[in-house]
């Protein structure tokens, strides 16, 4: 198992760019990872990678190895699946993404119980509202929210997730009412803007009598955190532009109230990426099946937003 440890190290070192991420996505130390391309370099008679103070870079050869390795562990991973299928026993790790606020209000809470069923099975979690690629950073499944951009991955729907225009009551009193998208426009009022490399969130799709409309919203504020912007927006700083399961808890309790309701945001898929593959694999399989009832579940019950006039009740008089 020494030389599958070294091949499984050295596969993510290259996939994650960093020795010390690798070696935590690994759950050793960093010297044990380092080791263990040592060894492989060593066994090989070759440099896998080019290593500096400040960056380290796969060399011609790691390149080319790589691309065996990923085989040579694929092929392991589809025989211990055909075994786990056989024996109804899926086990092995996991690694999913998914967005920062579904993830920790909706996928985090749910693992604990999926474990208890399939105790073999480690999932190891990623959160990040950024677009990952799950090819070059190794992962399994990710989680989406809005609509994927095109590739070969498959994508399984979960649900049609209600979102809305929100913000605090204080920044209401104090900015006004936008009763639509024109408003939030021609109010200037502050949008509070999920921004990261090839994001678009800062052209808000809205739904109007003619149809759907693009509106060019600013701010002062932005961020490549959703939480940060939800932050903000209950600090009265700004609107922002939300699934309503992720601040249905501070609607109901007043904090936020919804905005521009004459031209509301259409529905976002909620739905899992994955390769063709990984519907063969028991551990894939069985997760996926999981997610998608226990979302739907969940989602049924808290996925509706408050009506225009229950939303004008709980502003200040």
């Amino acid at each position: 198992m020494a030389y599958v440890n070294n091949l499984k190290t050295f596969v993510r070192v290259y996939e994650l760019g960093s020795m010390s991420a690798a070696a935590r996505d690994q759950r050793v130390s960093a010297a044990v990872a380092s080791a263990r391309i040592g060894e492989l370099e060593k066994h090989l008679g070759v440099r896998l990678f080019s290593r500096t103070t400040r960056s380290l870079q796969p060399t011609e050869q790691g390149s080319v190895f790589y691309k065996g390795a990923r085989r040579i562990l694929e092929t392991i991973e589809e025989a211990e699946s055909a075994i786990a299928d056989a024996t109804r026993s899926p086990r092995g790790s996991l690694h999913v993404a998914a967005p920062l606020g579904i993830g920790k209000r909706l996928i985090a809470p749910l693992i604990p119980e999926f474990r208890a069923r399939f105790p073999n099975v480690d999932i190891r979690l990623r959160l990040s509202d950024r677009r990952l690629d799950l090819t070059a950073e190794g992962l399994d499944l990710a989680f989406f929210l809005g609509t994927p951009e095109e590739s070969s991955l498959r994508i399984r729907p979960i649900a049609e997730c209600a979102r809305l225009l929100c913000a605090a009551p204080d920044y209401v009193t104090r900015r006004g009412m936008p009763a639509d998208g024109h408003d939030l426009v021609e109010g200037e009022h502050e949008c509070l803007l999920l921004r990261f490399p090839g994001a678009q969130e800062f052209v808000w799709t809205l739904s109007t009598p003619d149809g759907p409309r693009r509106f060019d919203v600013g701010g002062a504020y932005e961020s490549d955190d959703g939480d940060v912007l939800t932050g903000w927006a209950l600090a009265g700083h700004g609107i922002i532009l939300k699934p309503y399961f992720e601040v249905a808890e501070h609607l109901e309790s007043g904090r936020l109230v919804p905005v521009a309701t004459g031209t509301p945001p259409f529905d976002a898929t909620l739905g899992l990426l994955y390769p063709h593959k990984r519907l063969q694999d028991p551990k894939a399989r069985v997760f996926i099946d999981f997610m998608v009832a226990a979302c739907r579940k969940i989602l049924a019950e808290v996925n509706e937003p408050p009506a225009p006039a229950a939303a004008e009740a709980q502003l200040p008089r």
